[in-house]
């Protein structure tokens, strides 16, 4: 018999702003724990996820002791403390993250001494220390080139000497199958305890192309941003009632379940309080006169000729949405596509909305880094299928939360580098997030 209203416990390495985490939250687990070195990305995965106990840490440095800990923390703030009262190790459901891909990316150099491959081994030592029941990890389709074999092989041989069995063959998952309007393809590796029921692949949702979620079910609705002067100097306005009618009249129900205007039976996520009036994410980007003339005749699913921007197509999905590089690497702005009826580049909203962000998910205020944002995310829809993959190898029948979660402070969506790293310093001064902090 199926465990009625149970939420599983699970904790997202690697977490970035929280695509991934946000599609296992949807598919009806608690996630936790998140550990995300990079500061700004940290506060912002704070500010959608209030009811996550919240790492800005290298993953490098912790242990399992230390996310034992910040799980007894989150436990006291959201359970009965009788769950840990007489335990030292508080079990946990899952364990899963996308170690950065960048050392395997078919777009990078590929080098198979890149000091960010290890990481994966990070992933699979904090495995060993915390033993979940399962775990899933992801990572770009490259991890799976014959060049890096040795590598996958000796992964594969250190997670099962602790006692997880690997799901055969490793498989590359295509998140246009899954209801998502983008050709995105990521490698999962899924494992599981030795003697619990073992997880199993998700099976393509969607197969024929007449089937995808297209560009126009994804951003269609959305008005031209060019009617907002405001958009100029601020990555949100308010609507009138108007426009948010007009908007939820052309809604594709794609969006509406992104918008909340229909229920989504598959989505067990915890409702956001947030304003449907705002339009957020939406900065415009500034082109010259001559850009702009060569956007308008660029025909849809071509690359213009100067900027070698590619034009989205409106019955098609949108292609791979890619991060660029953070400073550490250059500060490398990727690729952005040219909006299928406007001669502008898409915003991080219309990114969002193509990567199944619901539409309460902000990003940071900054494009450079809200595009980045996207681009580093797992899809919520595509982690959500693999969070029910979990769920059913539990034997879990989440139920639908009855509480509303209020967002946090929008000032964290604003926070450079020194002032996002001076918040988290702050976190540990005052003893919270386990001592941790950037």
């Amino acid at each position: 018999m199926a465990n009625l209203g149970y939420r599983p416990v699970a904790i997202d390495l690697f977490a970035g702003v929280g695509g991934f985490s946000l599609g296992i939250e949807q598919a009806g687990l608690d996630v936790a724990i998140a550990v995300e070195k990079d500061p700004i990305h940290a506060a912002v995965y704070g500010f959608n996820f209030p009811q996550t106990h919240v790492l800005c840490a290298d993953v490098s440095d912790l242990t399992g002791t230390h996310i034992q800990q910040a799980l007894r923390d989150w436990c006291d703030r959201q359970r009965s403390p009788v769950l840990v009262s007489d335990r030292d190790r508080i079990d946990i459901d899952l364990v899963f993250g996308g170690p950065p891909c960048q050392g395997f990316s078919v777009m990078g150099k590929r080098q198979v001494c890149d000091k960010r491959n290890l990481l994966v081994f990070e992933f699979c030592r904090l495995v060993k220390e915390l033993q979940p029941r399962y775990f899933v990890m992801e990572n770009v389709p490259g991890l799976g080139l014959k060049k890096y074999q040795n590598l996958l092989n000796r992964l594969q041989c250190e997670f099962q000497a602790a006692g997880y069995e690997i799901i055969q063959p490793i498989q590359v998952l295509s998140a246009v199958n899954f209801g998502v309007p983008q050709q995105r393809q990521r490698l999962f590796v899924l494992g599981n305890q030795v003697g619990v029921k073992p997880l199993t692949y998700p099976q393509p949702q969607l197969q024929s192309p007449s089937e995808f979620c297209t560009v126009r079910d994804a951003i269609a609705d959305l008005p031209n941003l060019d009617d907002f002067t405001e958009l100029q100097t601020s990555d949100s306005v308010e609507l009138t009632l108007p426009q948010l009618q007009l908007l939820q009249a052309l809604a594709m129900p794609y969006v509406e379940k992104l918008r909340g205007i229909i229920s989504d039976p598959f989505n067990f996520a915890y409702p956001r309080q947030w304003n449907p009036f705002l339009l957020t994410s939406s900065k415009r980007t500034r082109h010259n006169l001559a850009s702009i003339e060569r956007f308008n005749q660029t025909p849809p699913g071509q690359l213009e000729s100067i900027s070698r921007l590619q034009r989205l197509d409106w019955d098609k999905p949108c292609y791979t949405l890619r991060a660029g590089t953070g400073p550490e690497h250059g500060s490398y702005t990727s690729p952005r596509p040219i909006h299928p009826k406007y001669p502008r580049v898409i915003s991080v909203r219309e990114a969002a909305r193509l990567h199944s962000f619901p539409d309460w998910f902000r990003f940071h205020a900054t494009k450079w880094h809200g595009f980045r944002q996207v681009g580093n995310a797992v899809p919520p829809r595509l982690g959500r299928v693999l969070g029910h993959q979990v769920i059913a190898a539990l034997g879990v029948a989440p139920s639908q939360p009855t509480s509303t979660l209020t967002l946090k402070d929008p000032y964290l969506l604003e926070l450079g580098q020194v002032k996002a790293s001076e918040y988290w310093k702050q976190k540990k001064r005052q003893g919270d997030f386990s001592g941790l902090g950037c």
